[in-house]
């Protein structure tokens, strides 16, 4: 498990070196940051070519992309064009997005993976036809569309809880755009769970323990549940990433100053620094995640054994 742990994270580092290349290549491939900067008016050239001359402007991008590199193992992500340090933007956004997040993946795994073993276990009932028609419906909509419509109905019209979020970021705030960011995920948990129930409901091992006499729960739970799982482990995975990623709608509509709010304005601004530091982090999250997805696969299946 040792060295396999070692190879992974060795294997990382090309991808985690290629990617954030990409990454810096789109972004300073979005225009001219320093006319950006100054917007319908031109700047005075004196004070362009200074903003070039300090932010390395003026060198090729691979020689850009070798000192963003240096300054990263510094845990050094630059500064912005207000002199701002990306850094502390970042100790600023990620903690409100984390809880955002852990708040939508908790309600993506309970009932994404419930509504799921409800399915499987009923395949062609009432229940599970209601959980595939229930599931393509919220997939069909756009999270924009959700956001706004939970929003007035629970937040202005029922006032249930409230509208927006802004720098009160307590649990009740978050769980509404919680719900809206997890609404995808959660019906594609839901529908790949069902798949995973109503195939391995059928295997051999499932009908030996129920020929035992095992109790029902036991077998839904300790056999079934269990090796059906792995695909679902795989999706969520990969999927934490992208609901960290995929905040920037949520967070805008519900005026939540976390990753989303800043890579957003970033983009706008065409600020860089800002882009490229925050989806550097996001990058490694998302290795962060692989990893740990291929380490719980042994967990749930002890025929899985890494070398």
């Amino acid at each position: 498990m040792g060295r396999y742990v070692i190879r992974r994270l060795l294997q990382m580092i090309p991808v985690f070196i290629g990617t954030t290349f990409l990454i810096f290549v789109m972004v300073h491939a979005l225009g001219d940051p320093v006319a950006a900067l100054f917007g319908d008016r031109a700047p005075d050239p004196a004070v362009a070519a200074q903003i070039r001359e300090q932010y390395n402007l003026n060198d090729p991008l691979w020689l850009q992309y070798l000192k963003y590199m240096g300054r990263l193992f510094r845990w050094d992500f630059g500064t912005t064009f207000s002199g701002q340090s990306v850094t502390s933007l970042l100790a600023t956004a990620f903690p409100t997005t984390l809880r955002l997040t852990a708040v939508a993946f908790t309600i993506e795994v309970v009932i994404g993976i419930s509504l799921g073993v409800l399915s499987g276990l009923r395949r062609g009932a009432a229940a599970d036809n209601g959980v595939l028609a229930l599931t393509l419906v919220v997939i069909s909509i756009p999270t924009f569309v959700t956001g706004y419509v939970l929003q007035y109905l629970v937040g202005v019209e029922w006032g249930v809880v409230p509208a927006t979020v802004g720098d009160q970021v307590t649990l009740d705030r978050l769980i509404l755009p919680g719900i809206v960011l997890a609404s995808v995920s959660l019906a594609y948990v839901a529908r790949l769970t069902r798949t995973t129930v109503a195939e391995n409901a059928r295997a051999d091992y499932v009908r030996t323990a129920v020929a035992k006499g095992l109790p029902r729960g036991r077998v839904v739970v300790n056999h079934l549940l269990r090796n059906s799982l792995i695909p679902v482990v795989t999706f969520l995975g990969t999927d934490l990433g992208a609901l960290m990623g995929g905040a920037l709608v949520t967070e805008r509509i519900f005026n939540i100053h976390g990753v989303g709010y800043y890579l957003y304005q970033g983009i706008v601004r065409q600020n860089t620094g800002t882009v490229v530091g925050f989806v550097t982090i996001l990058v490694i999250i998302y290795l962060a995640a692989n990893l740990l997805v291929d380490l719980l696969y042994a967990v749930l299946d002890p025929r899985i054994r890494y070398a």
